[in-house]
């Protein structure tokens, strides 16, 4: 069984728009088509309530509240148990799942990130739950760094920040080399009499 795979489908639902039914079916990916298709109304409103629980438990991770990470979680896991069962086509493809099929899209799909996500932090602990830093991000990720690192979600934000940070630092250096302007007063400003 792939827990990483299962984990990173709660990374996915956490960073994803679902503002309607068309954003919830972007979510699945090609491997998932029969979710897609199947998905309704109903199950947009339990994707939004676990994706605001599912962000809280990175926001608890990544702030060191691993007891406030591992209840989160475990309230989730008791909304969304796991049912595991073996799926294939043939004898040599047979793997694990952890819901059956018979469940609802939100219930199958759940049971599995938040199996996943639970699965991770036994492995690697909260630590590993991030939340970007570029400020105009804001998506969540798994830290698979070797040192635990990580500070982005991805490359691109890693770029953006750190050439923001650049051109500020640019910016200040030559705001601290400009000379001030010199203000006079008005005696100043006044002709000089003659005398």
């Amino acid at each position: 069984m792939n827990f990483d795979a299962y984990a990173r489908t709660g990374v996915d639902l956490v960073n994803a728009r679902l503002d309607d039914l068309d954003d919830l079916r972007a979510v699945f990916p090609e491997e998932h088509g029969w979710m897609r298709d199947e998905v309704t109304e109903r199950d947009v409103a339990a994707f939004r309530r676990a994706q605001k629980r599912l962000r809280d438990v990175f926001e608890f991770g990544s702030a060191g509240r691993d007891a406030d990470a591992v209840t989160e979680l475990n309230s989730l896991l008791e909304n969304y148990p796991v049912q595991p069962r073996i799926s294939g086509h043939d004898a040599k493809d047979w793997h694990m799942h952890v819901t059956s099929r018979g469940a609802s899209v939100s219930a199958e799909y759940l049971a599995g990130a938040v199996w996943g996500l639970s699965v991770w932090l036994c492995e690697y602990g909260s630590a590993r739950f991030g939340l970007c830093a570029d400020d105009r991000c804001g998506n969540v990720y798994l830290d698979t760094s070797s040192n635990c690192c990580r500070r982005f979600c991805s490359e691109r934000c890693a770029t953006r920040s750190h050439v923001a940070a650049h051109r500020a630092r640019k910016r200040a250096a030559v705001e601290a080399k400009t000379p001030a302007p010199v203000e006079l007063t008005v005696a100043e400003m006044a002709p000089a009499s003659v005398g």
